[in-house]
């Protein structure tokens, strides 16, 4: 059965704080944990006023201790921003300190201007181009596979998973090349989705950690009592795609009735093109997306991205679709049960 899991950049919102928003967080997991989800991340994302997973291992302590089973992990650590021993000890403590829950996601675009490349002291463009040995190293440092000179502690020995998360065939061939899960950002990076799969399918290669391929892939999901009420919702996130993708983003603003229609033609199309990976509706429409987008990509696990300008809503959504999904389920079940 497929599982689902929940996606959280950590919105702060028009006129709201960050405080508000590690709460938000907070609430989220526990909803998604109470909803039987299997993993809640945190995405890494530098000097955005509007999303505050910069120092993800300091929001997923936060995040762990507020639950109890779900699991936590990066969705993820951009990599060519830190060293790998870094990383190694940041979720060895994780791993200490919630055995058995800890994802440690890793992806290769550090997706920054000279400005932070200056704060990080990094060179990103080298540092991007180091990325599979990068990922190599922080296997071994985990994994002590091989004696280094050097060991993380914490980190050396953690008991945590590793994944590669991607929006092109680059992460599905290395993904492939280490035996390591796949999850592809296809929420906001449709493109690439079923060619990176078939790749990552066809080229994988047992490791220690799995023994055959296992995709994830990211949707946006955004429910209410109407089709409209649903779109309400989402216009939140759209409004906050079109300024990020015109150079001007900022905090999660206000939600506006009938958003796409206000919107020039290109922005639409801009939108719809997006919108390849999102369920938005009612619980029985979005649940018809979901199950639609499962059959193309045969993925293991669906993780859901939305960010609402009322935090409660991406709870509700939620809730709503793991309710739906699992009465659909009983009733699949029921019939073969009378046999």
């Amino acid at each position: 059965m497929t599982q689902f899991s929940v996606l959280d950049l950590v919105p702060v919102r028009e006129g709201g704080t960050l405080e508000e928003a590690f709460d938000a967080a907070r609430d989220l997991a526990i909803a998604a944990e109470q909803a039987g989800c299997a993993r809640y991340w945190v995405a890494e994302h530098h000097a955005m006023e509007g999303i505050a997973g910069g120092a993800t291992s300091v929001v997923l302590a936060h995040i762990g201790n507020a639950t109890s089973t779900i699991r936590i992990g990066s969705g993820g650590i951009m990599l060519p921003n830190h060293t790998p021993f870094q990383i190694a000890e940041q979720f060895g403590t994780l791993a200490a300190l919630f055995p058995g829950r800890v994802d440690l996601g890793l992806g290769r675009a550090p997706g920054a201007g000279p400005e932070l490349q200056r704060a990080l002291r990094k060179d990103l463009h080298r540092a991007a181009e180091m990325f599979p040995q990068d990922v190599a190293e922080l296997r071994t440092l985990i994994t002590g596979d091989i004696d280094l000179p050097i060991k993380a502690t914490p980190g050396h020995g953690a008991d945590l998973e590793m994944w590669m998360l991607g929006s092109s065939l680059f992460g599905a061939q290395l993904a492939a090349k280490l035996g390591l899960p796949y999850a592809f950002a296809s929420h906001f990076a449709p493109d690439h989705l079923d060619g990176a799969l078939e790749l990552y399918r066809r080229e994988f290669q047992p490791s220690a950690a799995l023994s055959k391929p296992h995709v994830m892939a990211a949707m946006n999901l955004f429910i209410g009592g109407s089709e409209e009420e649903a779109e309400y919702l989402a216009s939140s996130q759209l409004q906050a795609f079109i300024r990020l993708r015109t150079g001007m983003p900022g905090k999660l603003p206000a939600p506006i009735e009938n958003y796409r229609a206000s919107l020039p033609a290109p922005a639409r199309a801009m939108l719809e093109h997006i919108g390849q990976a999102s369920a938005i509706g009612t619980a029985e429409q979005a649940a018809q997306s979901v199950r639609a987008f499962i059959e193309r990509t045969g993925a293991d696990e669906i993780i859901f991205g939305g960010s609402t300008f009322d935090p409660s809503g991406r709870s509700r959504s939620i809730k709503a679709l793991m309710a739906q999904m699992t009465q659909q389920a009983e009733q699949e079940a029921e019939p073969a049960a009378m046999h």
